[in-house]
């Protein structure tokens, strides 16, 4: 369905409220520390010419080069050749490079100073600067005279320092050119730590020379060489991002131990794993030959990370064989280890031991944190909120994950308005200070290369714009609106979250006439990975190719229906009729998808959907006509029994579930009250 024939009259009403300062942030995210509306604007009739007056190093070059050429792109301007220059100054003014390998104490902020005759960009640092190069590309708007850029004075810095995306290559493997895009789209938003989970039970993605076996048989041949590393590392830096490596031990290691059985506890794989969930094979803690492999192998791989952290991971090690094979019985007798938990903790020290050696600090996930560990580790908290400050009360640094995970297809908003440090906080300063920030994961179960920047995007900007803008910058309606305008951007850098919908319903509908199709998927959205799991029973060779796959989590109908909705309650006519047309639009698509999805193996699952779908738009007609003509619903046997249908409907069929069905209670229940 185009939604767009919906949305101007959203925008128009939403723009005519904003005051001055808040028009010119209706691109922006993150939003800024401090804005400041100026007057006029400058024209964008040439590209620019650049000066950069103090240093100007390569990194720092390049960086201007490719906003420019973007800015090209999106405002239509010629791009001039070698020896030739625009005529729109930019200058870009920065102290130093910064940091030789950037960290946690880089120097971020920037200023940025729009008026009718230059743009200004000022930075302490490379990395400043870049972020200044972004907030300048998102402040471009198109006017019927030509592209400009609104005067604004802008003072900007994180308010966190770790703002991260965690990609799962282990389960499913992903191609260098997908990283590569996710790690542009990264840095458009700002986040600056790429958390490269690399080893998993289904697949050990990273090269040992050293140790071959650990890619020749634990990775179906698909890993990244050490070139690759280095090549990815550099891609990142060049773009403000550090990459954090996760290798995960001593639980999810079935690859590990199916290609060197020798670290095994007891119970050897006879395959990498092609199941998910938590694998019961663990690393053998008790060996020494154990911590001679892994200083072998972490001396190797960590020198091809210059990043001052390395991941462990250390969750959910269930370990049957610590608890059974006699002779690990007998080592955590003679080292008083009472539980299983105490001998991971006795591993953790002993790795810990190793990257202190190797000048690297330690992260691992909850399970990690134990007194026993000096306070230098870092802990990312799966388990929320409560567990991340227990730690900082105990003297440890953390970053929140729990309410950031992506493939529990939760929407923008709940993402959103999950803080590392709420307003209702007991820490006091100095233990909030140990809070980092976060990290948004995104698990690899369910994900190849073409849905994937559709399970991320746009709602990792969401959560990029909540770790560094404000604490206060909460009104999820502004996010929303400037979420969609730089969903857009993000698929002009050559993301296909956007695209990739289309691509699945022509390969599954065998036709490029599709629009039926496209109306139908605009109000579906996927159930959640663990969901999926249950229900399906799906493994890593499940081809992942149905209608499912193809839906977006937390796509614009959600947003929109509810505010059309809540303007419909406030007697706002106009978007009473904007909801019928809508509801009409979907019921007319409903004959064609429904011909299309029978002649489909792949879509016939859906079909029970549609049937449910016709009784659903036909509710919201009739509930919008009567609101938007004050009239009294015709009531008939679908109307009484309405309450039955919707929450009949709320139940996930084919693992998808409608996203309008909260704003139809509403409305229909409104209709009913009159």
């Amino acid at each position: 369905m185009n939604i767009d024939r919906f949305r101007p009259v959203l925008f128009a009403a939403l723009a005519f409220t904003l005051p001055a300062a808040a028009k010119a942030q209706t691109g922006l995210m993150p939003l800024p520390a401090e804005l400041t509306k100026g007057s006029g604007v400058l024209a964008l009739q040439s590209t620019f010419k650049v000066s950069t007056p103090r240093s100007h190093d390569a990194r720092l070059e390049a960086a201007i080069a490719r906003a420019i050429r973007r800015i090209e792109v999106a405002a239509d301007l010629r791009h001039e050749g070698r020896g030739v220059f625009g005529t729109t100054p930019l200058e870009v003014s920065v102290a130093s490079p910064g940091q030789a390998v950037q960290s946690l104490r880089e120097d971020e902020s920037y200023s940025l100073t729009v008026t009718g005759e230059k743009a200004v960009i000022e930075a302490n640092t490379d990395v400043g600067a870049m972020y200044g190069l972004e907030t300048l590309i998102q402040l471009v708007q198109p006017t019927p005279q030509g592209y400009v850029i609104p005067a604004v004075t802008v003072h900007d810095s994180p308010r966190f320092p770790w703002r991260g995306l965690m990609i799962d290559c282990g389960r499913h493997f992903q191609p260098v050119s997908v990283l590569k895009r996710n790690i542009d789209a990264m840095a458009a938003v700002k986040m600056n730590v790429f958390h490269w989970h690399m080893t998993e039970d289904q697949g050990f993605r990273l090269e040992s020379k050293l140790f071959p076996k650990l890619t020749g048989k634990g990775s179906d041949g698909l890993y990244y060489s050490q070139e690759d590393v280095k090549e990815l590392v550099a891609y990142a830096r060049a773009r403000g991002i550090r990459v954090v490596p996760e290798i995960e031990m001593p639980g999810h290691s079935a690859a590990w131990l199916y290609a060197y059985p020798e670290l095994a506890s007891g119970t050897v794989p006879d395959d990498i794993r092609r199941e998910f969930g938590v694998s019961d094979v663990a690393i053998d803690p008790t060996r020494e030959e154990t911590y001679v492999f892994l200083r072998k192998f972490l001396t190797e791989v960590t020198a091809l990370f210059p990043d001052a952290y390395v991941h462990i991971g250390g969750d959910e090690t269930p370990a049957p064989d610590w608890k059974n094979n006699p002779r690990i019985l007998k080592f955590k007798e003679a080292h008083y280890l009472k539980d299983n938990e105490a001998l991971q903790a006795y591993f953790n020290t002993r790795v810990l031991a190793i990257l202190t050696s190797l000048h690297k600090r330690m992260m691992g996930w909850d399970e990690i944190l134990t007194p026993e560990l000096p306070k230098d580790i870092v802990v990312q908290s799966w388990r929320g909120v409560a567990s991340l400050a227990k730690g900082a009360q105990m003297g440890y640094e953390g970053i929140l994950s729990a309410p950031y995970y992506l493939d529990g297809m939760k929407t923008a908003a709940d993402h959103y308005l999950a803080d590392p440090i709420p307003q209702n906080t007991t820490l006091t300063a100095e233990e909030q200070k140990r809070i980092l920030g976060g990290e948004t994961p995104m698990w690899g179960e369910h994900l190849n290369e073409v849905d994937i920047d559709s399970r991320i995007w746009p709602r990792a900007a969401a959560i990029a714009e909540r770790l560094w803008s404000p604490q206060s910058v909460t009104d999820v309606n502004s996010m929303y609106d400037r979420l969609e305008v730089v969903s857009l951007e993000l698929e002009s850098l050559g993301l296909n979250h956007l695209q990739s919908v289309d691509a699945r319903l022509r390969a599954m509908a065998h036709t490029e006439q599709i629009d039926d199709l496209r109306t139908i998927a605009s109000v579906f959205e996927p159930v959640s990975f663990g969901e999926r799991y249950k229900a399906q029973h799906t493994d890593q060779l499940t081809p992942f190719d149905r209608f499912v796959d193809a839906v977006r989590p937390d796509p614009w109908s959600r947003h929109w229906s509810n505010l059309m909705v809540d303007r419909c309650l406030q007697k706002d006519t106009d978007a009473c009729g904007k909801l019928r047309s809508w509801y009409a639009e979907i019921a007319r698509a409903i004959p064609h998808a429904k011909q299309q999805m029978r002649a489909s193996p792949q879509m016939q699952d859906v079909l029970p959907k549609l049937d449910q779908l016709s009784v659903l738009t036909e509710l919201g007609e009739k509930a919008a006509e009567s609101l938007e003509k004050g009239t009294v619903v015709s009531s008939d046997t679908a109307w009484q029994s309405r309450k039955n249908t919707i929450e009949e409907a709320k139940k996930a069929t084919a693992m998808v579930r409608f996203t309008f069905l909260d704003s139809l209670t509403k409305l229909t229940d409104a209709a009913t009250a009159r």
